[in-house]
């Protein structure tokens, strides 16, 4: 995943040394943009170098690695401690809701898949709410890599469970006129690559905004220099910042609700 990032890292840059300029909006920015903290030569095409937003989704790992490892190491039928069952009750949540709801029996292929994209996101999001961290996820070249990850999913359930040529078949409905699939078949294309692109914007658009609105607030602070009007943006921005919480946890959801629901629709194509 991180060598699909960078790839399109390279393409879509955010350098914020290339785009800044004297102004408070372009301080902002500044915040929000991802950098390269460690620069490395470019191979293939690639730039390796190693940016904050790579760091913060090495560390987000890092994090899942250490503390859910250990939890489900052995199994046992009811995991042991506050933190796991609170896991667990997330985990089995998303077995029911999203799962086994819109996939159905064959949900069982695509859990390992979903929940650590759930726990990835999350984890990333949470991240951004730390002092000096960074949301990775609001840095589009993310989210377009994990797009592509369920993209991939959609397209390898559907062939998997229906044949390669039954697959782009079934994107037909039934009945429909001959001289009519040709006009249909590249709606249906299309409709397939908007649905995911419009996944990808989600998660960046709702991360981001969150972000520049609180760096905004705070940038008020500075803006006017005055101790009477310091206290109401500070007071705003906390607040906002609560509410970031509950967005980082719901777009984490939305993110593999949808993953899951794409899933289910590929392979249920009769439906």
């Amino acid at each position: 995943m991180i060598l699909v990032y960078n790839l399109l890292s390279s393409v879509l840059p955010s350098d914020p040394a290339e785009q800044h300029s004297s102004g408070g909006g372009d301080d902002i920015m500044h915040h929000v943009l991802d950098h390269d903290i460690l620069h490395l030569p470019t191979v293939l095409g690639v730039d390796l170098s190693i940016s904050y937003h790579t760091l913060m989704m090495w560390i987000a790992s890092a994090l899942l690695l250490f503390f859910l490892t250990p939890l489900f190491r052995k199994r046992n039928i009811i995991p042991k401690g506050r933190f796991a069952n609170s896991i667990e009750a997330i985990v089995e949540f998303l077995r029911q809701d999203i799962i086994y709801n819109y996939i159905g029996k064959e949900g069982k292929k695509f859990e390992n898949y979903l929940l650590t994209v759930f726990f990835f996101i999350l984890t990333n999001n949470l991240m951004g709410l730390v002092p000096g961290g960074a949301a990775a996820t609001s840095d589009i070249s993310v989210t377009v890599t994990l797009t592509l990850l369920t993209f991939s999913m959609v397209l390898g359930a559907g062939i998997a469970h229906h044949g390669f040529f039954g697959y782009w078949k079934g994107l037909i409905p039934g009945g429909v006129p001959g001289w009519l699939i040709p006009v249909l078949f590249p709606i249906e294309i299309l409709g397939i690559l908007a649905k995911h692109f419009a996944l990808a914007m989600r998660l960046f658009a709702n991360m981001t905004a969150g972000h520049i609105t609180i760096l905004a607030l705070i940038g008020l602070v500075f803006t006017f220099n005055s101790y009477f009007i310091a206290p109401a943006p500070v007071i705003v921005a906390a607040t906002i910042g609560v509410l970031e919480v509950l967005v980082a946890f719901l777009q984490a959801y939305i993110f593999t609700l949808l993953s899951g629901v794409f899933i289910g629709a590929s392979v249920h194509q009769d439906h």
